[in-house]
């Protein structure tokens, strides 16, 4: 089977040759070009292509995939809120995707970006850097006591509300599908959405992107939030309206942002534009906060995931190959 892996990253060939080793009859070819509209045509050729989370995979894209003979659709992500599955589904292109891999590294980067932000190490670091050894305005709080809000407790969620458990603080959960048997093993409890919106001191969020998350926090609730929240994210980035970020910021109604995603972070993240003029107003806006800290979708990053990630992926190639269902029915999306 002859693959194309779009958008490629270093790490991830690396990853992915390390284990394709395991498998017989697969070959991939890869490729620096995100795939979109305009890209699918290099595709042609191939049996399926591999994708991760800012290519674009809409209906018009979908379409040219088919028309070129593609079989199937491998995301090396969980997320799939860039693919058009009804699209997908009415093409008969088969979407397959890895459901959980290294739930306590995003977890765990969730946790450093809040210690990181709180606790003003990034602004200590650099100071050092100079021979500052000042520590006004270094101040930050203890997080022990703190009410703690998680907004999406699904493997993730989990990871992120059993470490906070550890630092004693008060965990309350929200999710469509509560596990009160967790709530009871970490001592937290489950609370509607308004309520953990308004009483929470930090918030992270932990759910996927839909039609019911997109701006989950947004203009018409902002300023229901406990004021000087901290805000963590490291799902997606539209679950939070950037504009009514802002503007909760601007009237230091938010005390802080942690942020690994963006609203639109497809035209910026992963890739180097350090000798550029950014046009994107409002991450330069976001930038301008001295209390937001942003990382560029990094979560996932960490050597035990990408194996992970390659893995899963190549199991999922050979499910495929077989006519077999993936293992975890969750693989296949339509």
């Amino acid at each position: 089977m002859k693959i194309i892996f779009f958008n490629t990253q270093n790490f991830e060939e690396l990853a992915f040759k390390k284990n394709l080793m395991q498998f017989q009859n697969i070959q991939i070819d890869f490729c620096l070009e995100r795939l979109g509209p305009k890209t699918a045509i290099l595709s042609k050729g191939y049996d399926a292509v591999i994708c991760f989370v800012n290519d674009q995979l809409d209906s018009e894209c979908l379409r040219l995939l088919k028309s070129y003979n593609i079989k199937a659709i491998f995301l090396r992500s969980a997320g799939y809120n860039h693919v058009d599955v009804v699209a997908a589904k009415k093409l008969e292109l088969p979407v397959y995707r890895v459901p959980a891999y290294s739930p306590e590294a995003v977890a765990e980067h969730a946790v450093g970006l809040l210690l990181c932000l709180n606790r003003k190490i990034h602004k200590a670091y650099l100071r050092i850097r100079e021979m500052n050894f000042s520590l006004e305005g270094l101040v930050g709080s203890t997080l022990k006591n703190k009410k703690i809000g998680v907004v999406g407790v699904g493997q993730i969620g989990k990871a992120f509300a059993t470490i906070m458990a550890g630092f004693g603080c008060e965990i309350y959960l929200y999710d469509v599908l509560p596990d009160e048997q967790f709530a009871k093993k970490i001592q937290g409890r489950y609370v509607s959405k308004s309520e953990l919106l308004v009483e929470c001191d930090i918030i992270s969020i932990h759910c996927p992107l839909n039609a019911e998350t997109l701006h989950l926090i947004n203009l018409e609730n902002i300023f229901t939030l406990k004021k000087g929240v901290v805000l963590v994210n490291t799902s997606r980035g539209p679950v939070i309206e950037t504009t009514a970020l802002i503007a909760g910021l601007k009237k230091l109604h938010i005390g802080g942002a942690a942020l690994d995603v963006y609203e639109f972070e497809s035209e910026l993240f992963f890739q180097d534009h350090s000798a550029e003029v950014i046009q994107d107003e409002l991450i330069a806006r976001l930038m301008s906060f001295p209390n937001v800290l942003i990382t560029a979708h990094q979560g996932f990053l960490t050597a035990e995931a990408l194996d992970e990630i390659s893995q899963v992926t190549l199991e999922n190639i050979a499910d495929f190959q077989k006519s077999v269902p993936a293992p975890n029915s969750a693989n296949r999306i339509s």
